[in-house]
């Protein structure tokens, strides 16, 4: 089930809001729980027990943990965690890879080594993290085992971050797990976040997936280098418009039922560096990798030549995360790549130049990354980069997608609208407008009106978009 379908927006969340606010607050982790159940099994079906699974492990390895059986409880929780993540999402491209790998050198490859195509169950590498950092957390003392499988199976399971985050950590909303308030002040607020995100995903992401689509899976001769550029800006634009859109539809969620989840970006194409990039984009993640996997081992406190080791690591684990292909390793490595050379001395050169130099050289770096993350074959992305580069030329006869073809008046007001929003304009707008209000307070509740009417309208722009056009994919569905 999307939040960006009619099911969800007129049937599930109404009634899910209705229920919530109907019943005592001791009821509200075991009506969530129950909820966010129903909300995963609606398009998993009984994959809905691997979920369960992910959540017992943990919970028990938890409980083992506190009660002096370290590291048996670190060990199961790591373990089953782990393997229930390799089993669903990697073990298809691991025999893949061994079969093509034994292929290669003319090797004799037994009838066994065959698997049948495995579901990837929605949102396993989400609260697969979030279970482990749960477990990692006790074990290091950092937080207490949560007694009630009710508690802890509402935090892995709650709908608005499960399938595609932000990665929520056990310690961020322990307090708000116990005991919670709600008030019509934070229901709106969440409420803003919510339609804000949508009009992300529908007016902009799904304008922008349908353009790069079109690109990315047109003949390779079939269009010129300006239209190959006009492809990954447009998928650069989807991609974030479509995930930061989601978390904005998480976290907005997620304060209409009392909790504060943390911010999941911060505008990342205006960074000025690889490190500021990741400072920025899927935070929740970056910061994850950071502080369960970088620290342990060892963080930038050895030599050059660990942290360096270090950071490929990360990278290499960041790109097997996002999916089971060599083309998200790729992707992985060559960012822990740049972000080597910007700690070799580049870095601080980036800071001395001018800024407008240091944020085209990270724009250009991102986005040719993003030809590795969005084509599935190497092969196909060097002749995709060979295309920008214009190493690879074809007869006007069979150029069927010039620029001309894409760019109608509508296409070229969401391209603005898409670069204009990529960066901070409208927190700037939000600060202007709370300003203008504090001279303004006899007009208060009218310029307040007037504002909750645009947001309404913004909303229904959206909900006539989805009714218009069944195109409405989401890009981290895969994770």
């Amino acid at each position: 089930m999307l939040f960006s379908s009619a099911i969800f927006l007129f049937l599930f969340l109404p009634f899910f809001l209705l229920a919530y606010y109907l019943l005592p607050k001791r009821w509200h982790n075991a009506f969530l729980f129950a909820a966010s159940l129903c909300f995963y099994a609606w398009g998993e079906g009984p994959v809905v027990l691997v979920l369960l699974l992910s959540a017992l492990i943990n919970y028990m390895a938890g409980r083992l943990i506190e009660q002096g059986r370290r590291r048996a409880g670190l060990w199961l929780s790591l373990a089953g965690s782990l393997s229930l993540l390799f089993y669903y999402k990697y073990a298809n491209f691991f025999v893949d890879s061994v079969r093509s790998l034994a292929d290669s050198f003319a090797l004799p490859v037994p009838d066994s080594l065959a698997l049948t195509h495995i579901a990837l169950p929605i949102g396993i590498s989400f609260y697969t993290f979030q279970g482990i950092s749960y477990t990692l957390d006790i074990y290091w003392g950092r937080i207490r085992a949560n007694r009630s499988f009710l508690d802890y199976g509402t935090y892995v399971a709650m709908f608005p971050h499960q399938i595609a985050g932000p990665i929520v950590r056990y310690a961020d909303i322990a307090p708000e797990l116990a005991e919670r308030t709600t008030t019509i002040e934070k229901f709106g607020i969440g409420a803003e976040r919510f339609i804000l995100g949508l009009a992300k995903k529908v007016l902009l992401a799904n304008t922008f997936a349908s353009l790069a689509d079109t690109i990315f899976n047109a003949p390779i001769d079939s269009y010129p280098t300006a239209t190959a550029w006009l492809g990954i800006v447009a998928y650069s634009l989807q991609i974030y418009f479509d995930f930061s859109g989601y978390s904005d539809m998480a976290i907005g969620l997620g304060k209409m039922v009392g909790f504060d989840f943390k911010e999941n970006f911060n505008y990342p194409y205006v960074a000025r560096s690889i490190q500021d990039f990741w400072r920025r984009w899927h935070i929740s993640l970056s910061s994850w990798f950071r502080d369960y996997v970088y620290i342990p081992l060892g963080g930038n406190r050895g030599s050059k030549l660990r942290t360096y080791r270090n950071l490929l690591i990360v990278f290499f684990v960041t790109g097997l995360w996002h999916g089971a292909s060599w083309n998200f390793i790729i992707w992985g490595l060559y960012h822990g790549l740049f972000l080597l050379i910007e700690r070799a001395g580049l870095g601080k050169r980036l800071e001395r130049i001018w800024p407008p130099i240091a944020h085209a050289y990270t724009l250009l770096v991102v986005l040719v990354g993003w030809v590795f993350f969005r084509i599935e074959t190497l092969p196909e992305a060097i002749y995709f980069l060979q295309k920008m580069l214009g190493l690879r030329t074809q007869s006007s006869a069979v150029m069927a997608y010039p620029p001309a073809y894409f760019l109608t008046g509508e296409l070229v007001v969401s391209l603005l609208l898409g670069l204009v929003l990529a960066t901070p304009i409208y927190p700037s707008f939000q600060r202007g407008w709370e300003r203008w209000l504090a001279h303004l307070v006899p007009l208060r509740p009218i310029l307040n009106s007037v504002y909750v009417a645009g947001l309404f309208s913004l909303f229904v722009l959206a909900v006539m978009y989805l009714a218009a056009d069944t195109y409405n994919p989401f890009i981290y569905f895969r994770f």
